[in-house]
């Protein structure tokens, strides 16, 4: 299953590289006309059995805002370039992560990759084994509610799908993903 897990993985990442490559030449133009500093942000997470890695975003913020969740932060207007907004809500922002599949830190789906300030996700992924899989682009927790529900409802999520995952269970959450972006849902800023 995994083998076959990470060769969806990486015809899927191709893919969507090749259809998304418009976006990959015209977004790094728009931040570095918005905004000073590189185009590229890196955000060091917890990924497979605890390990971090740095996971990739086109930066959407100022050089020198502090990271936090993104529920969390306050001042989003002094904090988030203008693209950045645009970004984030179309998700635009995450697609420098499907580099990050391709070298097989992350999965296009599974659990959304926590940050390293966020010890009760951490704790409780360990706790459940849920770190045993790679941390995905999209996930169970992201179609069921995003940014708008607790730490305690996004592990219920990953845990449901660390025990029931399948390949259609992936293109299900990748699919409905896809609609949810695309109606802008469950995304604070």
């Amino acid at each position: 299953m995994i083998f076959k897990k990470r060769v969806f993985d990486i015809l899927l990442s191709l893919i969507f590289l090749i259809l998304f490559i418009p976006f990959f030449l015209l977004i790094p133009i728009l931040i570095k006309l918005d905004s000073n500093g590189p185009v590229f942000f890196k955000s060091l997470r917890v990924g497979q059995f605890g390990k971090k890695f740095n996971m990739f975003k086109f930066r959407t913020m100022f050089v020198g805002t502090k990271i936090e969740e993104t529920k969390k932060i306050k001042n989003v207007n002094k904090k988030i370039t203008k693209i950045g907004f645009f970004l984030r809500k179309s998700s635009l922002d995450e697609l420098p992560q499907f580099y990050n599949v391709l070298i097989g830190q992350m999965s296009i789906v599974g659990p959304r990759p926590a940050l390293i300030t966020q010890k009760y996700i951490v704790k409780k992924r360990s706790h459940f084994n849920i770190n045993n899989i790679k941390p995905g682009i999209t996930g169970l927790a992201q179609i069921n509610g995003r940014d708008s529900i607790s730490e305690k409802k996004k592990i219920y999520f990953d845990k449901l799908y660390y025990t029931q995952y399948s390949i259609f269970l992936d293109i299900k959450i990748l699919l409905k993903t896809i609609i949810l972006v695309f109606y802008n849902r469950d995304i604070s800023h």
